[in-house]
């Protein structure tokens, strides 16, 4: 077993469930107790790590700043997050390192980073170390502490699946966020790989925007009724999610394979959000649920839309496929010509809709 000692620490009185103690400590020997892990996926999808990628600008400054001749301060303390592996023993953190760096760099990884190229290597960090029972707790932690600042929405949503007791402000999109981590890593999935995440930069269609078809959905949609069981959710909601976008791959098919927002307004924010309106529908009017039910469902509007070229031929205008943009009216515009026309085979009129 290899030991590390650090201190003296002061223990704070803050929390019985999750200990705080702070103390100082040079660069390289937060570096031998803690790791700085950016967020990422492994081969079968799983989120490792949760720091965003470094910001080289910042890190210069900063130091530059520790390079100065006149006494530099750091008086913002790096933040360590330990799920095992560290105990507060008396006046002194004791961590185990045989296998690794138990610990992670939850705020402060800029500055310790800057630390590590300056000139003095015995300049000494204000270190708050906190010891959390799970993986989970430690990012909430992460979230908390850096929801305040400019950091990426994307990374703070990949997080959130599998983090409880979060805000009301964050913890509304939790779970879109799990039905995204669903459709982007599993297996089968139409839309594996396509979703642009913080951990996935090569996808083509933005995470914020299937957060906003799935919420819609979530809120008075097809996918309301499992929106408070997440077994469900993930089961027969992702099922029903994925077929629908399966079946829109097969119904238009050269408006999709290859296509960008740029290319092709299905995969662009206002056609996706406009086709899950499409999705909902259909799963109410037709109660579809699998690929069949929805192919056979999209087909009134195959031959009948403009999503890479051509015009739309809405009630009361026409727009060119490039003018609609992700604005509200247009939204909204797309989203209720769409469903008029896979509800009319139905019998069914919108009100606003012209007489037949």
């Amino acid at each position: 077993m290899n030991t590390i000692k650090l201190g003296p620490v002061i223990r704070l009185a803050q929390s019985s469930e999750m200990p705080v103690a702070i103390f100082q400590a040079t660069a390289a020997q937060i570096l031998s107790i803690a790791r700085v892990e950016r967020a990422d996926r492994r081969q079968d999808g799983r989120l490792v790590g949760f720091q965003r990628p470094q910001i080289q600008a910042h890190i210069h400054e900063i130091q530059d700043y520790l390079n100065e001749d006149e006494a530099p301060i750091l008086p913002n303390a790096i933040v360590i997050g330990f799920c095992g592996g560290a105990s507060i023993k008396k006046d002194m953190l004791v961590v185990d390192t045989a296998d690794a760096p138990p610990g992670w760099v939850v705020d402060g990884q800029q500055r310790l980073t800057a630390a590590t190229r300056a000139q003095n290597q015995n300049f000494p960090l204000l270190v708050s170390a906190f010891l959390c029972r799970s993986v989970a707790e430690l990012h909430k932690q992460f979230i908390l502490i850096n929801s305040t600042r400019p950091l990426p929405r994307d990374l703070i949503y990949e997080l959130m699946p599998g983090v409880e007791g979060l805000p009301p402000r964050l913890s509304d999109r939790t779970a879109a966020a799990l039905l995204v981590e669903a459709l982007n890593y599993r297996d089968g999935s139409p839309l594996k790989g396509m979703i642009k995440q913080h951990t996935n930069r090569a996808g083509v269609i933005k995470d914020t925007i299937i957060q906003r078809v799935l919420m819609a959905s979530l809120s008075d949609g097809a996918l309301s009724a499992w929106r408070d069981d997440t077994s469900q959710l993930l089961g027969p909601g992702y099922a029903m999610v994925a077929n629908f976008f399966a079946a829109v791959k097969e119904c238009f098919a050269d408006d999709w394979e290859g296509q960008t927002p740029k290319t092709s307004r299905l995969v662009h924010g206002v056609g996706l959000v406009a086709m899950g309106y499409v999705m909902d529908a259909l799963a109410f009017d037709r109660d579809a649920r699998s690929k069949d039910d929805f192919v056979a469902g999209l087909q009134p509007l195959v031959g009948r839309t403009a999503f890479r070229g051509g015009e739309w031929q809405f009630t009361d205008q026409r727009r060119l496929w490039h003018t609609l943009q992700n604005t509200g009216a247009d939204y909204q515009l797309l989203a209720t010509h769409l469903v008029s026309l896979v509800r009319r085979p139905r019998g069914l009129r919108l009100v606003g809709d012209p007489e037949s």
